[in-house]
């Protein structure tokens, strides 16, 4: 018996060591897809490109490609069509009674879903790197000729596009975690010693004071320990089971429902993000020739510190805080679970009431966690406006890489607990007295 124990012990150990071997190998093919680069490009004139307009909406995507659009590899365009895709099917499954339908049907249904969103990443994903290939063609750094510039680069970055989203399922799936999600915050983390290195090289050459300097990284933290706080914030909703009657001994059960602060965790920045991020790289792409032009100034006004990127950007985290939480959060199915099983919150009536109850609670948490995650993401914009900052500071990117990691942090530990309890059962004086 205690050899079975130990035996089962072990290979539940090393099925996890295999998820993240499995999660480390997919994150390495990732980074070196990141440098793999789209043929026809002169390398260097396109460094110079990007150093001169890479503080601006440039900046964020290569914040979001993990460096690629600064290479111009075949992961320029990153993993954001994919996004762009799930956003907008989610949100025709809101409103087209097909898809509602489709969504009702379980397994099936969410498989039907699943081929659309991958059809609407291959569509936005052809339209943006035809964008690409048109912007990288007119600034004059293409040594190829121009139709098989355009047919290289769009299959180069549909296919590394679909990769990526390939890569993801699968670490979802033979891996830990959310697959997409920790390919975005390695692309994060990618870059966070190239930017302390420019960080000390602007410091060390008197660009930038020491104060300055001391001022971004203490910033950054505290930012951190925000953020930690503040995901770690629950609302504990107490709940009270009937008595129930064991032999001789009556038993009440008490226990208590946790809500997060912030249920949508990073979705609504990613979205917002990838929302704001197409139309404006596409405008300013396509208007870049003619600088009077509608195009041009549009794309200019949703630059980054401009008013109206500051807007949109954060109605479209506050609408996908309450969007997101609404796709995954049901009052009335909580109720009916809460009934069923024989509990009630103190004070509420089950049913209808214990519904209405929960969805106040649940709309209150979300008002104050959007505007939390809008604060956060909008700090360092304003602060690097103001400052003058002469590269790329995004509280969006701090957000989701502080989240994720807590998140993956919680998911391993849940694994291990979930192991320990399985072996736990598994002894053999547990299983006689559950016998008995």
């Amino acid at each position: 018996m205690a050899s079975q124990q130990s035996s089962s012990g072990l290979s539940k150990f090393r099925d996890l060591k295999k998820r993240l071997l499995f999660l480390i190998g997919a994150l390495v093919v990732f980074r070196i897809g990141a440098h793999i680069p789209v043929p026809g490009v002169d390398a260097v004139a396109l460094a110079k490109l990007y150093e001169s307009a890479g503080n601006g909406i440039l900046g964020m995507l290569n914040m979001f490609s993990g460096g690629s659009l600064e290479r111009f590899s075949i992961f320029a365009i990153g993993i954001m069509p994919y996004i762009s895709a799930s956003i907008i099917v989610q949100l025709a499954s809101e409103i087209l009674p097909s898809l509602k339908t489709l969504k009702k049907e379980g397994e099936v249904g969410r498989k039907i879903i699943t081929k659309y969103t991958r059809y609407g990443t291959v569509l936005l994903a052809i339209l943006q790197s035809f964008g690409v290939a048109t912007f990288v063609f007119q600034q004059g750094i293409v040594v190829a000729n121009q139709l098989e510039f355009y047919i290289s680069t769009v299959m180069c970055l549909v296919t590394g596009t679909m990769f990526l989203m390939w890569l993801g399922e699968q670490i979802t799936e033979r891996g830990i975690g959310n697959g997409i999600s920790l390919i975005i915050t390695a692309g994060i983390a990618a870059g966070i010693p190239s930017g302390i290195l420019q960080l000390w090289t602007l410091t060390s050459q008197g660009a930038m004071s020491m104060l300055m300097a001391v001022s971004i990284v203490i910033g950054a933290l505290l930012l951190i320990y925000i953020v930690v706080y503040f995901e770690s914030a629950q609302r504990k909703i107490p709940v009270h089971y009937a008595k129930r009657q064991f032999g001789h001994v009556t038993q009440v059960q008490n226990t208590h429902m946790p809500f997060k602060l912030n249920m949508a965790g990073v979705i609504p920045p990613i979205f917002a993000s990838s929302i704001i991020l197409f139309p404006s790289t596409l405008l300013s792409w396509f208007g870049s020739n003619n600088t009077n032009s509608m195009l041009h100034k549009i794309a200019s006004m949703l630059q980054r510190g401009q008013s109206l990127y500051i807007l949109i950007f954060a109605a479209t985290i506050i609408f996908f805080c309450y969007f997101y939480t609404a796709l995954v959060f049901s009052p009335k199915e909580m109720a009916e679970n809460l009934k069923k099983s024989g509990a009630f919150v103190p004070g509420i009536r089950p049913g209808g009431q214990t519904s209405r109850y929960l969805e106040k609670i649940v709309l209150h948490l979300t008002l104050f966690g959007a505007l939390y995650i809008t604060i956060i993401c909008l700090i360092p914009e304003f602060l690097t406006t103001a400052l003058n900052v002469p590269f790329y500071l995004g509280g969006t990117s701090l957000l989701i890489l502080v989240v994720v990691t807590m998140d993956f942090s919680t998911q391993i530990n849940s694994y291990r607990m979930t192991q320990q309890y399985e072996r736990l059962m598994n002894r053999p004086d547990l299983k006689s007295l559950s016998r008995k």
